[in-house]
């Protein structure tokens, strides 16, 4: 991991280090640059954290150690930022094969560089997934976890943060779990498929996929039918503009073609030959 690069001398201040760790995640380009960001907002909620316990110590006003909390909330989101992005690009440099897995494989090439070569532990890389997928999974959980403990007069820390993480992955995990047990159960309720014997008889009885769609068409036809005005009235009011687009040829077409199919249809059924016969 590079060095963090030296703090001004008036960005010495809780303030200026909460907004110096902003500006390098805004502007940080490569896994090192967040390295640095994380760190520097790390920094950040250290010095935050312990203005907040002095100020309690010398029992200053709750304004007061509210402003500390408030400080360390906004540094502890930058680092969760920045833990986000580095997972990341950890993931990313993983798949290119460019870093390697934890510790290093004995058939991986030696110019792989490890986690432990960036100056990353496994918990590390394991707190900043845990981060990134509970906020892909609920996105603005960390500030709305910060929130309510600043509600409750409560400290904003890591660990509310990382439980907080944990508990909404675990829900996740316990849903999918319900998707998957309700799956199973499908699976093992649904009726065998049919037998060729049956799909013979299947479609003899209810036709095949185009046949009930020929008779869908027809019941459609005959609902826009009935909602048209009794044929005098639909004449008139034909607009003039739209008079000369009215072919009457197609529609005696149409006519004659539901005459037809009406008058053998029905010499069909009082012959008896219902499809279910």
């Amino acid at each position: 991991m590079t060095a963090l690069l030296p703090v001004p001398e008036n960005d010495l201040s809780l303030p200026g280090l909460i907004d110096r760790a902003a500006s390098m995640l805004s502007n940080a380009k490569t896994s090192a640059e967040i390295l640095d960001a994380r760190e520097m907002a790390g920094i950040a909620y250290d010095v935050a954290k312990r203005a907040a316990r002095l100020r309690r110590a010398k029992d200053a006003h709750d304004a007061l150690i509210s402003a500390a909390h408030r400080a360390q909330a906004h540094a502890l989101e930058i680092e969760a930022a920045a833990k986000r992005r580095l997972a990341n690009e950890y993931d990313a440099a993983q798949a290119r094969g460019e870093v390697a897995g934890h510790g290093r494989s004995k058939v991986e090439p030696s110019n792989v560089t490890t986690a432990s070569d960036l100056g990353l532990r496994r918990d590390q890389i394991h707190d900043a997934r845990l981060i990134r997928d509970a906020e892909a999974a609920d996105p603005g959980f960390v500030r709305r976890t910060l929130d309510e403990k600043l509600q409750r007069g409560e400290e904003p820390t890591r660990s509310a943060v990382r439980k907080a993480a944990e508990e909404r992955l675990q829900r996740s995990l316990d849903r999918l779990q319900r998707v998957q047990d309700s799956v199973r159960q499908i699976e093992a309720t649904k009726p065998a498929p049919l037998t060729p014997e049956q799909q013979a008889i299947q479609i003899a009885v209810f036709g095949t996929q185009e046949d009930r769609a020929i008779h869908e068409r027809l019941v459609e036809i005959v609902e826009r039918i009935d909602e048209q005005p009794s044929p005098s009235e639909a004449v008139r009011r034909i607009p003039p503009a739209s008079r000369h687009a009215v072919e009457t040829a197609p529609v005696r077409r149409a006519a004659a073609w539901l005459t037809d199919f009406t008058t053998l249809y029905e010499q069909e059924v009082q012959n008896g030959t219902y499809a279910t016969e």
